[in-house]
């Protein structure tokens, strides 16, 4: 789940100031070789994308050109706390395939690799290497807010800035947009499941280390993405007719549709956000509905449930109905305070102890009802949900981390909540699956196997900002990829691939995605409320 950062231990893992690469990996621990497909992508190519030849150079005589250090920004070698990708995943065949392809492919490359978890540890290696004659960094962003990157584009060395999918993509966006907003000349960015992306990119430091140009580095890598990104495919959707409320009913029944919100074990001061109002419980409130829930009733739900999905898969039956009694007590409280949306800081709330109950079902139920319930106690988001909620007559949003692949022009928006009727409580639904919650393999949540072929658009409202985000995207499918949340949906963007990498500085990890053209609704809505509307694609 996005925008939870997780505190980093000094010392927890293995920093290789000078070690090669099977120096390094026989410390980590050999394994081998990722099976599948973790850094490879399918997708579209441009015409570019197909000329970038993989150097073959094992005949000649090799001289080592360029100098560069590695950094692995990550908790441990194998993750050994809740965080994307998840609990107990194995870093070092990945590296080690990362490695290889750079050494097997760029041989007048010299490379030294460390893993670093904190800027503390970043730090004592740049210092280092002053040492070393290093001409550049690759920085790899493992886990999601490891703040290794930083100290590193300091230096005024090149940085190159590398997502591994659906395990740092949290903190490469939202760090990336920062320096980019920096102008900092020295850095480039790139996120490709393609490993020719990655190798295109890294030959940017033998460019500028080796003549002058007109290009900086930030430049350089800039035309790789834009280059290797491919055009647009086809974008044509499937007709989704939607009769909207007109924004001033749709202002005056948000006024009415409150928002109970669960942060910590204190409660406190009712707030108020875009007008909604927002009733700030403490979690004993929550956790006294879930003991005071039915647990006759609550065995019914679970039933239903596990005739319903496709698949039930790691979770046991009690667990269904622990889930269940947690919905029911949600659906009381809403009852009693008259609200139509509920947000809880979950895990927090789990892992202090505080709740004992995962509420990821509770909120698949109510959210195909016409209700809202919301993760991470993440009121923007739940702000949005019921004011597009409101506006489509109960069409529910769906709130996600998103992930950026340039290697197929995607945008993969991944949870482990989710809706399965995507078209309002009277619509279709949709298969779905029961899992566990993925960053930490407990609890029980939803994979909602959501529709292809549809116009989806994805939003946040702002009270600080007074702005409405927005952009859409063609829903093509769903990915299952084990690592990180449980429903990815895969989708196409429409308008500016690049533009997409410009705000999540400003405007957090999270989107809210509906299915339905919203676009004008959203600037009907900003309208009524005196907001502005930005357009991030």
């Amino acid at each position: 789940m996005g925008n939870r950062k997780s505190k980093s231990r000094s010392g927890s893992n293995i920093n290789c100031f000078s070690m090669r690469r099977r120096e390094f990996f026989n410390n980590c621990g050999r394994c081998a070789l990722l099976a599948g497909g973790c850094l490879l992508g399918s997708g579209r190519k441009s015409s570019a994308a197909q000329n970038v030849a993989l150097l073959d150079l094992s005949s000649l005589p090799i001289k080592k050109e360029v100098r560069l250090r590695l950094l692995f920004a990550l908790h441990r070698p194998v993750q050994d706390r809740p965080d994307w990708p998840n609990l107990g995943f194995d870093f070092r065949p990945v590296m080690e395939q990362y490695v290889s392809i750079l050494e097997k492919n760029l041989p007048e490359f010299s490379l030294l690799v460390s893993t670093v978890s904190n800027p503390e540890e970043a730090t004592a290696i740049l210092e280092a290497d002053r040492e070393n004659q290093i001409d550049g960094y690759v920085v790899f962003q493992m886990n999601c807010w490891n703040r290794v990157v930083q100290p590193a584009v300091e230096t005024g060395k090149p940085v190159l800035y590398v997502d591994f999918q659906y395990g740092g993509s949290g903190g490469f966006l939202v760090y990336s947009a920062d320096l980019a907003r920096q102008n900092r000349k020295n850095f480039g960015f790139l996120c490709s499941s393609n490993p020719k992306h990655l190798l295109a990119a890294v030959r940017a430091f033998k460019l500028i280390k080796t003549g002058p140009g007109e290009k900086t580095f930030s430049g350089l890598i800039a035309d790789v993405r834009k280059n290797l990104t491919p055009s647009p495919g086809y974008l044509n959707c499937y007709p989704d007719p939607l009769v909207l409320l007109a924004p001033e009913e749709t202002v005056y029944r948000m006024k009415y549709s409150p928002i109970l919100l669960f942060r910590d074990q204190n409660g406190g001061e009712n707030l108020d956000i875009a007008g909604i109002p927002v009733i700030n419980l403490p979690f004993s409130e929550l956790n006294t509905a879930w003991e005071k829930a039915d647990r006759e009733e609550a065995k019914s739900v679970a039933r239903g449930w596990w005739r319903q999905a496709a698949l039930v898969q790691n979770v046991k039956f009690s667990e269904l109905v622990n889930s269940a009694a947690m919905y029911l007590g949600m659906k009381q409280l809403l009852q009693r305070y008259q609200a139509r949306a509920i947000t809880i800081n979950c895990l927090g709330g789990f892992y202090g102890g505080h709740i004992h109950a995962y509420p990821c079902l509770g909120f698949y139920e109510l959210n195909n009802h016409g209700l809202v319930g919301a993760c991470e106690a993440d009121l923007r988001s739940t702000a949005t949900m019921v004011a597009f909620g409101v506006m489509t007559g109960g069409r529910p949003g769906y709130i996600s981390d998103p992930v950026l692949d340039m290697a197929g022009r995607h945008i993969i928006y991944a949870h482990c909540v989710a809706s399965s009727r995507v078209f309002g409580p009277n619509g279709p639904a949709n298969p779905f699956e029961i899992l566990t919650h993925s960053e930490d393999r407990q609890g029980a949540s939803v994979r909602s196997i959501l529709p292809a072929g549809y116009l989806t658009t994805s939003l946040e409202i702002d009270q600080g900002q007074r702005a409405i985000l927005v952009h859409q995207a063609k829903a093509l499918g769903n990915s299952f990829d084990d690592r990180a949340c449980r429903t990815k949906l895969v989708a196409e963007p429409l308008g500016d691939f690049e533009k997409l990498f410009t705000r999540w500085d400003r405007w957090g990890w999270h989107r809210v995605t509906f299915y339905g053209d919203l676009k004008k609704a959203a600037y009907d809505l900003a309208s009524a409320l005196g907001y502005s509307v930005e357009e991030e694609a």
